[in-house]
């Protein structure tokens, strides 16, 4: 009787050891394969994308400044009355509306020079309007200004800005992130693998320069002409 059961037992014990090596194969194997398989999802390369556009300026923006000297404060300030009055002509005869001419500032100093008051008035107007060829016709006619009397300061310049960037953002980032996949395909052919989806992307910044360089002579300070710039960083699975 003792033997039977101690038979028995030995058979619970054997059956019992072979279902738990069967469970330690198949939880390795499962564990094994989850390792390659998440081995197999951290794959992959990080690549950059360029996108590059030329665009024209669509809004144009002058600083003109000029100033009067005198040693009376009435004098100094018909003078600066005559150069008002000659560059709002000036812009008039180039076809500009009245309101696109505005005082920016304007200001007045006072020192003696051997006991003898001396007065400069300093002032500035500027010019704002989306009309970018009338714009470039008043700088090449800037000389004009100085012919009437107009003594042009530092600081007279013209400025060109873009300001349809939003319009354009998708489409770049989309131009950006196809010439990164293009990338990371060759990097994929190169080490014989396949690409998958996107694992992570970083938007750069989006720069807006002249595209042909700053500058372009006395009284201009940009171009109208200009590149718009932005690069991605895109991460890819690797399959």
């Amino acid at each position: 009787m003792t033997e039977k059961f101690t038979d028995n037992r030995n058979k619970v014990w054997l059956a019992s050891a072979g279902i738990l090596t069967v469970g330690l194969m198949v939880g390795g194997y499962l564990l094994g394969d989850g390792l390659l398989r998440a081995r197999m999802a951290d794959r992959s390369v990080t690549v950059r994308g360029l996108a590059e556009r030329d665009v024209t300026a669509d809004l144009a923006t002058w600083t003109i400044a000029y100033s009067a000297q005198s040693s009376s404060l009435q004098d100094a300030q018909a003078d600066i009355d005559n150069d008002t009055s000659a560059i709002t002509t000036f812009f008039k005869e180039l076809g500009f509306e009245a309101d696109a001419l505005k005082p920016t500032g304007a200001n007045v100093n006072q020192y003696n020079n051997n006991g003898i008051p001396r007065y400069t008035i300093r002032q500035r107007l500027s010019l704002r309007t989306n009309d970018i060829e009338k714009a470039q016709a008043a700088v090449a006619r800037q000389f004009d200004l100085v012919r009437r009397g107009v003594v042009l300061e530092d600081g007279s310049g013209m400025s060109y800005t873009f300001t349809k960037l939003d319009e354009i953002k998708p489409e770049m980032v989309a131009e950006a992130t196809k010439d990164a996949r293009k990338s990371a395909e060759q990097f994929a052919k190169d080490s014989e693998t396949d690409v998958g989806g996107i694992k992570s992307a970083t938007q750069g910044y989006f720069s807006v320069s002249s595209r042909d360089g700053d500058g372009g002579g006395y009284g201009v300070s940009d171009t109208p002409y200009k590149k718009v710039r932005v690069v991605t960083t895109v991460n890819f699975y690797l399959d």
